[in-house]
């Protein structure tokens, strides 16, 4: 074997200066998510950022342009973390209705934490815009909720097309954003957290009484 295959075939050791960049940027983040989630967006100081992650301005400017690149580093992060949390609690359910819920009751933990409560729920938005906002948190949720609907529809033998399991998730996608938005900003986000589980709830068992029954969607045709 050649050396440059041989070269190929052994992970790449990063150079301390890389290891060194990998770790401001992730002190940056951290700190930035610890800022952004105590104070705001706005009394979030890069003064303060960048001297609780002990780094100078400079090196903040070459990892982000600027606080807004910082705050979607940090809106990415949680995102993900919260996306990874859902996605473990649907491993392991034979049951799809319990998979359902089993996702469900994940995602209504995960709004009730303080950093995603203030970074995606209340921040985002406005930070991001609407339509970044919400193209970054259907590349984080979108695949679990697809997941949770793809089951729920197969345990119904219903033979849909990708266009219509692609509506019914949106659907259910939707009304979880909207239930997670509620949850996070009600003044008692645990008696809200369990209005939603039981509504939502209420909803799967309708469609578990039409799976188990038999009952046929309509066909949609396009003319």
């Amino acid at each position: 074997m050649s050396k440059a295959a041989v070269s190929k075939l052994v992970p790449r050791v990063p150079t301390r200066r890389q290891q060194y960049s990998a770790a401001t940027r992730r002190a940056l983040i951290d700190v930035g998510e610890e800022l952004f989630t105590e104070h705001g967006y706005s009394a979030a100081s890069l003064d303060a950022i960048v001297a609780g992650a002990e780094v100078t301005k400079g090196a903040l400017y070459h990892h982000f342009s600027g606080k807004q690149a910082l705050f979607e580093a940090v809106f990415e992060r949680v995102e993900a973390r919260a996306a990874s949390a859902i996605h473990d609690s649907l491993k392991g359910h034979a049951d799809p209705w319990e998979k359902a819920l089993a996702g469900l009751r994940a995602f209504l933990e995960v709004v009730q934490q303080p950093a995603y409560r203030r970074i995606v729920i209340l921040e985002g938005p406005a930070v991001l815009g609407y339509a970044r906002f919400r193209e970054q948190e259907e590349r984080s949720t979108f695949a679990n909720v697809l997941d949770i609907v793809g089951s729920v529809l197969e345990a119904g033998a219903w033979q849909l097309d990708e266009d219509m399991t692609e509506t019914f998730t949106r659907i259910f996608f939707g009304a979880m954003s909207s239930a997670g938005e509620s949850v996070s900003t009600s003044d008692d986000p645990i008696a809200a957290a369990a209005r939603v589980e039981t509504a939502i709830t209420f909803i799967l068992a309708g469609i578990q009484t039409l799976a188990d029954t038999g009952v046929e969607l309509p066909r949609v045709t396009s003319d």
